[in-house]
């Protein structure tokens, strides 16, 4: 049996803590590993205990919870990050700074189970890895140091930190199955969306995206630029 997801618990106020930690309790594979109602000690906190999720109120004196989150995004082992909040206008704030939920308050406890799952999906994601296999030497690569996967005849080429590799999950399942952490640019490209750094336009008009990592430059093609370009005004 997997251990528990480890929840920590932030508001500054403690009867709203203390209901999300009875709505906790009640959950299957979840555990409340603290709580903090001072804003401005969340950072030292996930530094002393870890958490795998922080549940983190948004309107807090001195400190919001969008400021919080970009924080915690700074530290080496960064929790999954859900708001919890009774003003609804800081969604799409929240998911820019990646946040895996949304939670509006008073939560009800299926909707948190769900919010849950879906950190523990992401999570599962961050830890996988790609195989590859060359004559009798077998390379595995982190998922997360991955920033573009380009599809050439029966393979698909890892651009990674390290280099490249060759793989035998076709693009179409890699995008499948890591949808929030790649996007694509061309059929046969597939950039993380982490790693994406500009566009620039070649001697032949091409637009290319230009990555982090990697010199590798794939086209983009027209009917996924707007997309390629809606993500990159949002990093900016």
């Amino acid at each position: 049996m997997s251990a528990p997801q480890r929840v920590l618990l932030v508001d500054d106020e403690p009867p709203a803590t203390r209901r999300l930690e009875r709505l906790v309790a009640a959950l299957d594979g979840a555990e409340v590993c603290g709580l903090e109602h001072d804003p401005t000690q969340v950072t030292e906190r996930c530094r002393e205990l870890r958490p795998d999720v922080v549940l983190l109120d948004v309107e807090m004196p001195g400190l919001n919870g969008v400021e919080i989150a970009r924080q915690l995004r700074a530290l080496p082992s960064s929790p999954v990050v859900i708001f919890v909040t009774a003003f609804e206008q800081y969604a799409v704030e929240a998911f820019d700074l990646d946040a895996v939920d949304y939670l509006v308050k008073p939560v009800r406890g299926e909707r948190l189970e769900r919010a849950l799952q879906r950190a523990r999906e992401r999570q599962s994601d961050e830890l996988a890895t790609l195989v590859s296999r060359i004559g009798d030497r077998t390379i595995t690569v982190p998922i997360v140091e991955v920033c573009a996967l380009v599809a050439e005849d029966k393979y698909t080429v890892v651009h990674h930190g390290e280099g490249m590799a060759l793989v035998e999950d076709s693009l179409v399942s890699l995008e499948e199955r890591f949808p929030d952490r790649f996007i694509r640019v061309h059929r046969k490209a597939l950039v993380a969306r982490a790693s994406l750094r500009g566009l620039h336009r070649d001697v032949d008009g091409q637009e290319r995206v230009e990555i982090d990592g990697t010199e590798y430059c794939p086209p983009v093609s027209r009917r996924n630029l707007p997309a390629v370009r809606k993500l990159l005004l949002k990093k900016d």
